[in-house]
Parts: structure tokens; C-alpha cells; sequence
């Protein structure tokens, strides 16, 4: 049997850390610790090296952002990080992707949601669903288009693999990615396991970042349609 996954819960107010550690404990996923700041949280993360790291953005002391930056920098097996928001499109959700977050959960989610996005997390899946990627994307990554730095190289990337790279930055899932490329979810993963690797990337959630970044896909293009 596997091991169970392993959440720390980063965010102020103790009723959110309270009611999402009970969630996740009564399904098996083992909150080894919680924090209520960013200090904490980066603390916390050096001691207990979890899987997955639930993190708020407005925290005393050390914001979720800067405390992001500090968990992913220099450590090869950082947690995949998770910003919870109250709103549908908080204004730091783009600069949390880019420091290295892999999306962002409400903090009213369900509990089956929540369950679920943690579980999708671990895997590397990004937590983006394609409405929110469009509209966040449009409202940040645009009003830096004309000055994008190409910091990935792309060339790298067979024409299939920058297919499935701008269908990743619409946010489609694997199984959608292949449906539309009429290819299998085996061969779907691993274009995008490939494109990871060649791009020196983490997982879904940067792709999508370097996406619109290099320019590849630009906000309000039409997505390319599968062949």
C-alpha cells in the first residue's frame, strides 16, 4: 500500500486550517502540520517535507507569495504548492504560478473538490480549470506581451509537442488532450512528460506560464485544432 500523502496547511485563520484538516483526515491524507504565516509555513515545510502544501496568499509576517518563493527555490523535491483564495481570480494568482505555485483552490471548495485537488496535485496535474487559466492569463500575462522574454527555449519541442503545450495553456486536462489529438492518455503523458523535461519545468501549471510567455499561445487565439 502506498504511502499516504502528506499536507501541510498554511493560512491565518484557524477555522480554515481546522475545517480543512479534519476534511483531508477523514480521507485517509495526513496533515502533518499547519501554520499561520509565511515564516511558519517555510518552517514547517523544511521539517516535515510534505507532498503538498495548502498555502494562503494574506498571511502576517510573510505573505503566501514570498512564502512560495522560498519553498521552491534551490530544493529539487519541493511540495507541489496549492494557493487558496477567496476569490475566483485573486490578483496574485498569476505571480504565485510564476514563483512556483501549481494553481489555486477556493477557499468555499467542497470537500470532495478539495480531496480530489490535492490528490490531482500530488500527481502532477495543474489546478487550473480552462475558464479561470483564460481569464487569468488575459488579465496578467497579456499587459506583458509585447515584452515577453523568451526565458525557454522552444525549439527544443517537436511541432506535436508545442501542439500539446498550447492545448496544456487552455487548460485542457490529459484525457481532453487526447481526445482532441485523437491520441491515447498513455501517449498524452508522456508528450507532456517530455515537454517537462525538455523545458526544465516542474510541472502543468509552468508550462502554461512559459506558454504565454514565450508567446507560443497569446490571450484570445483561437486553440489549434487536432490532426
Amino acid at each position: 500500500m502506498s504511502e499516504p500523502l502528506r499536507v501541510v496547511i498554511a493560512d491565518d485563520q484557524a477555522l480554515v486550517r481546522t475545517g480543512f484538516r479534519m476534511i483531508l483526515n477523514a480521507d485517509g491524507i495526513d496533515v502533518v502540520a499547519e501554520a499561520a504565516n509565511g515564516v511558519e509555513a517555510v518552517a514547517a515545510v523544511r521539517r516535515t517535507t510534505p507532498d503538498v502544501v495548502l498555502m494562503d496568499v494574506r498571511m502576517p509576517e510573510m505573505d503566501g507569495l514570498e512564502a512560495t518563493r522560498r519553498i521552491m527555490t534551490g530544493d529539487a523535491a519541493a511540495p507541489r504548492v496549492v494557493i487558496l483564495t477567496t476569490f475566483d481570480l485573486d490578483r496574485y494568482v498569476y505571480a504565485a504560478l510564476s514563483a512556483g505555485a501549481s494553481g489555486f483552490l477556493l477557499k468555499d471548495v467542497s470537500p470532495e473538490q478539495l480531496v480530489a485537488a490535492v490528490r490531482l496535485v500530488r500527481s502532477g496535474d495543474a489546478l487550473l480549470a480552462p475558464a479561470i487559466t483564460r481569464r487569468l492569463i488575459e488579465r496578467y500575462a497579456a499587459r506583458d506581451a509585447g515584452s515577453a522574454a523568451l526565458h525557454r527555449d522552444l525549439s527544443t519541442l517537436t511541432p506535436r509537442e508545442l501542439e500539446v503545450l498550447a492545448l496544456l495553456a487552455r487548460g485542457l486536462s490529459n484525457a481532453e488532450l487526447a481526445e482532441r489529438l485523437f491520441l491515447s492518455d498513455a501517449t498524452v503523458k508522456t508528450h507532456v512528460a517530455r515537454i517537462l523535461q525538455k523545458l526544465r519545468l516542474r510541472d502543468r501549471a509552468q508550462a502554461i506560464v512559459v506558454a504565454y510567455e514565450t508567446g507560443l499561445v497569446t490571450p484570445g487565439s483561437s486553440p489549434p485544432a487536432g490532426g
